[in-house]
């Protein structure tokens, strides 16, 4: 007998391409213009990206066979990311971009684990174990980002950073 299971999971809803999301693209950089969040009055920095990744997806099991379909996007939130006009420069703005750079390069790197993998029959289980190890490494990698960086104005370490992402996306541009 034909056992068919489907399961679509939004751990972040997935969006359309609208107005208040941008999908990571290579080809397109962020601009100030993308920010359309309020700035918050008590931040100690004068801009802030709001990043993430969305994922879903859907396996059946025809006898002892998984079969997974999944899709991962990184994103912008235009509406939750905001700046201080007048003070902000392009070398905030590039900081800003490396924080979705990370985003994307999390989004290979569940891509990439999620090709490598070989499923059981606990499908659900595997996949959002999978996620939600990714997803620390990922909020992890932008909170020292941000530590190391001092929030751009540490430009030594800010340019090693922007250096060291760059170099991780080439590494997992089979998984883009």
């Amino acid at each position: 007998m034909k056992v068919l299971l489907s399961l679509l999971l939004f751990l972040v809803v997935i969006p359309q391409q609208n107005s208040e999301k941008i999908i990571w693209n290579e080809t397109q950089k962020l601009r100030w213009e993308d920010f359309r969040g309020t700035p918050s009055r008590s931040a100690s920095f004068v801009a802030s990206t709001n990043t993430g990744i969305n994922f879903g997806y859907s396996y059946k099991i025809d006898n002892d066979d998984v079969y997974v379909e999944y899709a991962v996007e990184s994103f912008f939130s235009r509406d939750k990311s905001w700046f201080v006009p007048g003070k902000v420069t392009r070398h905030i703005l590039d900081h800003e971009q490396a924080h979705f750079d990370i985003s994307e390069l999390h989004a290979r790197i569940l891509r990439k684990k999620l090709d490598k993998k070989k499923f059981s029959k606990k499908v659900k289980f595997e996949i959002e174990s999978i996620y939600r190890k990714v997803e620390k490494q990922r909020k992890a990698m932008q909170q020292k980002f941000d530590a190391e960086s001092n929030h751009s104005r540490n430009e030594e370490e800010e340019y090693k950073w922007r250096k060291y992402i760059a170099k991780q996306l080439e590494d997992y541009d089979e998984w883009k």
